[in-house]
């Protein structure tokens, strides 16, 4: 249905419906996901965003241009507060076909002279129009109009004005045989009376919009009741915001942090939800050209880290700071450099606390008592090809992962050949056996293959030909291996315990080529304190 019909239709119908009022893109998103069925594009709203004031300082090209904004964002009706039309009948004539081309559905008009104040700005009463020359306005807007859904709404500023009853009424009278489609009764004071009596003698001969802004403790009911088509909620959007948008700015300024702000203020992750970034990620496989080629990522990122001790107590090990990011955003970050925009991290210690943009979280509730493979399981089929699996503990120079998306076998592992200047860690880690040792050449004619990885502690008589550094590549060949191999051994009682080790071990035995890339150094993994150092240096 089009956004004029659906206007036009809450206009006519039996019910009260709302408006709630927009002054961008984001808010009008905002309003749509509230549930609203229409938009109120407040002129008041829209120049305070812009930080001028609702006295026509803006043109009306500017205010084309942020209602064209809100429209594009929703799929709902916007009726626009177009204030005095922008001039006479021939600036309204042109305003009109402007909208019309842009797909709003309609345009309230108050009956003030240009430049207009807004109503709750003086005391003093403000100077209305001349009745026939603002019915010219009316008529000339509804004879350029080429959609007949197209709502032209006739705002009354009679009481605004202290005309009173009689004013009102003569003039709403004019304006609906002049053509206007609705009539807006506008008041200042706290309660409805007025407007009341305006209904009553109006009698329903044309659907009213009422925007009880100062009389606001009046009951819906008292709307419903009386037969009042819409109502508008007409500037709270605004005022909302200016408040919160004080109240941080405020804290951040005294605290020079973020620490009392943070879980105060929206995530960046439902600011990206707003501006539609999954669309674009789906439209960019559809149209471009290397979409086919692009990978995504898995991050396995369950477990505590119970050797980080207290340091860990109140987040996963993923979401320690390393100065201004924590490890897991590092990961991000580098992944988004090397344009890796759909990143799953499969998370399980304090699950809440994984609150990085652009990312997709799944969760493993059973991440004490199972290894890597399950939590790799509950990814794995949300990817369809060229995917990079890596540790959410680990910390690189980007360089590295650029060589390991660049590699074109269908099993690819970045593994350190100075694993030896690493045995100070003393640790248990992943070790490998390898069909050639790291010559330290680019010229090697023979390509890299695992033999054999050993999760175990170093040993300096045990000839390991490197360490891996937590991280794959599979190209959507290679992702079929994995799947297949983990459906083989889901059922299996041992499955549970599995490790990656395990499964590229598994991997081999059948025959399935397991490529090796070697690099020298720039990576650490955040097992222990000490690692902390290391890794921010990295």
């Amino acid at each position: 249905m089009k956004k004029t019909t659906r206007l036009h239709q809450m206009l006519s119908g039996d019910q009260l419906d709302f408006l709630m009022e927009a002054h961008n893109g984001l808010s009008a998103k905002i309003v749509e996901d509230a549930g609203f069925q229409g938009i109120w594009g407040s002129g008041l709203t829209v120049s305070a965003s812009l930080g001028v004031r609702d006295n026509n300082e803006i043109s009306w090209t500017q205010v084309l241009e942020a209602v064209e904004f809100m429209n594009d964002a929703v799929s709902i009706p916007v009726l626009l507060d177009g204030d005095t039309g922008h001039g006479n009948f021939n600036n309204m004539r042109r305003f009109v076909k402007k909208l019309e081309q842009r797909g709003i559905a309609g345009v309230c008009i108050e009956d003030k002279v240009f430049p207009k104040t807004n109503s709750f700005l003086r005391e003093e009463k403000q100077p209305l129009a001349d009745i026939d020359e603002f019915c010219g306005r009316i008529k000339a807007g509804k004879d350029v109009q080429r959609d007949d859904d197209f709502v032209i709404t006739a705002r009354i500023e009679a009481f605004i004005a202290g005309w009173g009853l009689g004013e009102a009424m003569k003039r709403a009278e004019a304006y609906r045989r002049a053509g206007a489609d609705a009539i807006l009764i506008h008041s200042k004071h706290s309660d409805p009376a007025e407007v009341f009596s305006f209904l009553k003698e109006w009698a329903n001969r044309l659907p009213v919009l009422l925007v009880p802004t100062k009389y606001y403790t009046t009951p819906t009911a008292g709307f419903r009741e009386r037969k009042v088509s819409i109502v508008i909620w007409a500037n709270h959007l605004l005022r909302g915001a200016i408040r919160k948008m004080q109240e941080v700015a405020a804290r951040i300024y005294v605290d020079e942090n973020l620490l009392n702000v943070e879980d105060q203020i929206s995530s960046l992750g439902e600011v990206f939800r707003l501006q539609g970034d999954d669309e674009l990620q789906e439209a960019e496989k559809r149209y471009l050209a290397t979409a086919n080629n692009a990978h995504s990522a898995i991050i396995l990122a369950a477990s505590r880290g119970l050797a980080l001790g207290k340091l860990t107590e109140h987040v996963p090990k993923a979401m320690i700071k390393l100065g201004n990011e924590t490890i897991l955003e590092r990961m991000v970050n580098a992944l988004w450099v090397n344009d890796i925009h759909d990143i799953i991290v499969v998370a399980g210690y304090l699950r809440e606390m994984i609150d990085v943009p652009k990312v997709k979280v799944v969760e493993n509730q059973e991440y004490e008592s199972t290894g890597e493979m399950v939590s790799l399981a509950k990814a794995i089929d949300l990817v369809s090809s060229n995917v990079v699996i890596a540790y959410g503990d680990i910390c690189f120079k980007p360089y590295i992962l650029d060589l390991l998306i660049r590699e074109q076998d269908d099993i690819v592992l970045t593994v350190d050949s100075g694993w030896e200047g690493r045995t100070h860690l003393a640790r248990e880690s992943d070790y490998v056996y390898a069909s050639h040792r790291d010559s330290g050449s680019y010229l090697l004619e023979d390509r890299v293959v695992l033999k054999r990885m050993v999760s175990t502690a170093p040993d300096q008589t045990l000839a390991f030909d490197g360490e891996w550094i937590g991280m794959m590549k599979l190209s959507k060949r290679g992702l079929d291996h994995v799947k297949t191999c983990i459906d083989r051994f889901v059922s299996v009682p041992a499955f549970q315990q599995m490790s990656l080790a395990d499964l590229l071990n598994a991997l081999v035995e059948q025959d399935i080529p397991v490529t090796i890339q070697y690099i020298r150094g720039h990576w650490a993994d955040v097992d222990t304190l000490g690692d902390l150092n290391l890794a921010s240096r990295i």
